[in-house]
């Protein structure tokens, strides 16, 4: 293999060659990762069905405020450290948007399924239409678009990287 720096004839840039050490183990890795995640979850399908047939519809919850300030906190802090990358123009800010919107889904969840059967419900769900999910959307329309302004070797350079 050719150990000089080949340029990707699509975008005009100049990429190092992997060893076939380095390729071998990226592929390692890659496959190590997807089957983690492939047992993780089909394990979650019997245990979600546990929980729906086991769990109680109604608990008595301990540390109630906790729990939920504790959860906008982590919510306040990664939308400024979305805000703080952003500011910046790290890269780190695509982590940082995706983090911050899948919380905002969570929170609009949360705050909609624990309010059923209450008058709380409609405020909740009014805030979720309107604010949580919205935000959340536009946050992934965001990273969408950063992800696609990325440089990504073309399709040959990448092919010509795995042979």
């Amino acid at each position: 293999m050719n150990d000089a720096p080949k340029a990707d004839i699509r975008q005009g840039t100049e990429y190092p060659t992997p060893t076939p050490d380095v390729l071998d183990r990226v592929r390692r890795h890659r496959r190590h990762t997807l089957e983690l995640l492939t047992v993780c979850a089909v394990g979650l399908v019997p245990w979600t069905v546990l929980l729906a047939v086991t769990l109680p519809s109604a608990y008595e919850v301990h540390q109630w405020r906790t729990t939920w300030v504790g959860f906008d906190v982590l919510l306040v802090l990664s939308m400024a450290a979305t805000a703080l990358l952003g500011w910046r123009r790290h890269r780190a800010v695509i982590v940082a948007a995706a983090f911050s919107a899948a919380l905002l889904i969570c929170d609009a969840w949360f705050d909609v399924s624990l309010a059923f059967g209450t008058s709380d419900v409609w405020s909740a769900a009014a805030l979720a239409v309107f604010a949580e999910l919205p935000l959340a959307g536009y946050l992934i329309h965001r990273v969408l678009a950063m992800i696609s302004l990325a440089r990504w070797p073309s399709v040959e350079a990448a092919t010509r990287l795995t042979e």
